[in-house]
């Protein structure tokens, strides 16, 4: 529904409320003067703002006389403004009958309860009623016409409903106190969520509530029981909608009203060090603004923040926007996600998923069934977000569906739900997502980076390439006590993973992964990384040339700017390039293609602007080999490029 049209409707109810309360002085319908006295004390009840003596003077007014329609006008507008919608059904359906002239209006408002509530075919008798009367206002009208678009979309997806089966994630993870946000680390075996707990410190408050992380670790299929997150993370005071890195080493939430912020809600961010979180920092000005920011969530590389706002320059009261890390860390100034995704409406709860391009999200302004629904988005080769589409029914209802977060896997979603019997107001469920609706599929890696010669574990970064596209898949980094590193990998294409740290030779890899494994079944791979020190050989697993050729091709690249930056640190380092094939072919074509390779890769990183003169090449064709020449995998470990420190 437009932004204009709420705010049309909107007025109206109030004036509405209005009219009833100038009644209170003028004509009324009844002629009994206790529930007329009823109604004046309603209306002075309600002019304070005083909700509950306005609802009992009101219930008062009608036991006196059942055809009280002013009364029951007034009693169904204050359940719906209050957006008691069930409660104002029955007043207004009163009212309607009595005297259906009175207040026209008031069969849209009967309408918008019954949507609200999942009563489609009666809101719909009450839409088609209204629209044909005389005099309606334009916005209330075009209000019932998207109601009416919304009907038929609902029931619609109810004749045609998607594979849904929640299951209640148990006690170890809700309680009897609202529990909802989850959030994941890549191998979905940590989880984080916000859980609503009664509020100790302030006394004189016994139902006062405020919102603390808790997490929760999955042994062998099952969760432990969840600790509260505990400080620094927590404080006395609201945290909630957290996002992870794919690692679990970065945490992404928000929290309102601190002394640091610099609106209502902003996004703050902290780090996992062995001795636990560190302090949360407020992620700055750039991102966060005077008003309302919240719902992080941040990409698999580490580099794209999504997150919800209610700042100006949107498409309206609520959008999702994006900031991307540069180079140096520092967050770029906020971007709208544009018309395809934002609506005049809400747009909320933001989920990236690890793999990069397909996007999950809360929407009441995009076709659903009544309320805040789940919708999907892909991200396409240039950058458009495609048309969002709805998940269906019975993953969305007439009620608010937000939240929504899937697993690196592509196949387990995670939802908060109070629809469902659960243990208590609000319980976390996790169930499959059907086929249509589930992301490109990333598998994991999961080992150690280690120092070769002592094997020292060491702290170092991650970086994981599309060799097709030279796109940054995902940036990470190892535990700096531990060593122990964790990367959400896409499936079936080459991907390039090259590891660095200060001091040391960077190791690279390539490789495709067709087999989605899981958390508890990752691909293992530790990491030896080598001194810099003369005479140190690293094998440059990413060049690649074709056939019996000796033009670099493209996806080399990725892998030959990581030997330039390396040169570019080091500038007193000298190497030595040298080409290696197999035995197949005669030793004087593989000597000469050798060389002719050693060669292709010198002259890019003179052409990179690496002096000559740190530079030498040389082709060895099939003389110093690693493997067996007599398997295939063998021979392509011999046909290799490397480089060799020559002076350090």
């Amino acid at each position: 529904m437009a932004k204009k049209t709420r705010f049309v409707y909107f007025l109206l109810l109030l004036m509405s409320c209005n009219i009833l309360l100038a009644q209170a002085g003028n004509q009324l319908s009844t002629r009994n003067a206790r529930a007329r006295r009823a109604y004046v004390q309603a209306t002075s009840a309600w002019t304070l703002k005083d909700f509950n003596r306005t609802v009992s003077f009101l219930k008062q007014a009608v036991e006196l006389d059942r055809n009280f329609v002013e009364a029951h006008l007034f009693l169904g507008e204050v359940f719906y403004t209050s957006r008691n919608f069930e409660k104002s059904i029955q007043p207004y359906i009163k009212a309607i009958e009595i005297n259906p002239e009175l207040f026209p209006q008031a069969r849209y408002y009967l309408g918008s309860a019954l949507l609200k509530t999942g009563r489609y075919l009666e809101s719909k008798e009450q839409f088609d009623v209204f629209i044909e009367q005389k005099g309606i206002s334009e916005g209330l009208r075009n209000a019932s016409l998207a109601g009416l678009e919304t009907i038929r979309f609902a029931l619609h997806a109810i004749a045609n409903p998607v594979p849904f089966s929640p299951m209640n994630l148990g006690l170890s993870i809700n309680s009897n106190l609202p529990d909802y946000s989850p959030t994941l680390t890549a191998d979905e075996q940590t989880l984080i969520f916000t859980r609503k707990i009664p509020d100790h410190d302030r006394p004189g408050h016994p139902n006062r509530f405020q919102e603390d992380f808790f997490i929760s670790r999955r042994i062998d299929s099952q969760w432990l029981a969840a600790d509260n997150l505990g400080a620094p993370i927590n404080t006395a005071w609201n945290e909630g909608a957290q996002t992870l890195t794919p690692d679990g080493l970065q945490l992404f939430f928000t929290a309102c009203n601190r002394p640091d912020g610099f609106g209502s809600c902003d996004i703050y961010y902290s780090q996992l060090r062995v001795i636990g979180w560190t302090p949360p920092k407020n992620i700055g000005p750039v991102v966060n603004s005077p008003v309302w920011d919240s719902q992080p969530s941040v990409s698999s590389d580490g580099r794209t923040l999504y997150f919800a706002s209610a700042r100006p320059g949107g498409q309206g009261e609520m959008d999702i926007w994006y900031s991307r890390k540069d180079e140096s860390g520092e967050w770029s100034a906020p971007q709208n996600l544009g018309p395809g995704i934002n609506t005049p409406a809400r747009e909320m709860s933001p989920f990236i998923h690890a793999d990069g391009k397909t996007l999950y999200f809360a929407s009441n302004g995009h076709t659903g069934m009544g309320g805040l629904d789940l919708f999907i988005s892909r991200l396409d080769s240039a950058g458009y977000w495609s048309i969002p589409v709805n998940l269906g029914y019975p993953i969305n209802t007439f009620a608010d569906e937000f939240s929504l977060i899937v697993g690196a896997s592509g196949l387990n979603a995670y939802f908060a739900s109070d629809h469902h019997q659960g243990f208590g107001d609000t319980d976390i469920y996790h169930f499959e997502l059907h086929v249509e609706a589930r992301p490109s599929s990333v598998t994991y890696m999961r080992g150690i980076v280690f120092d070769k010669e002592t094997l020292e574990r060491l702290h170092a970064d991650f970086q994981l390439t599309d060799l097709e596209t030279g796109q940054t898949l995902a940036v990470s980094t190892s535990d700096p006590t531990t060593g122990k590193f964790l990367v959400a990998i896409p499936t079936g294409k080459p991907v390039a993973l090259t590891v660095e740290h200060p001091g040391y030779l960077f190791f690279s890899e390539h490789f495709s992964y067709a087999e989605t494994r899981t958390g508890v079944d990752p691909y293992l791979r530790d990491i030896p990384l080598q001194p810099m020190k003369e005479g140190e050989t690293v094998i440059l697993r990413n060049i690649f040339f074709d056939t019996g050729k000796f033009e670099l091709k493209p996806e080399s690249v990725i892998e030959l700017k990581k030997l330039v930056e390396l040169l570019d640190r080091n500038p007193g380092m000298n190497i030595e390039i040298s080409g290696h094939t197999d035995n197949v072919g005669t030793f004087v074509f593989n000597l000469e293609l050798s060389r002719n390779r050693a060669r292709s890769v010198m002259q890019f990183l003179i052409n990179a602007g690496i002096a000559s003169g740190r530079l030498t090449y040389e082709g060895y064709a099939d003389t110093q080999p690693i493997d067996t020449n007599l398997t295939e995998q063998g021979r392509a470990n011999n046909r290799r490029t490397e480089f060799r420190i020559t002076q350090f």
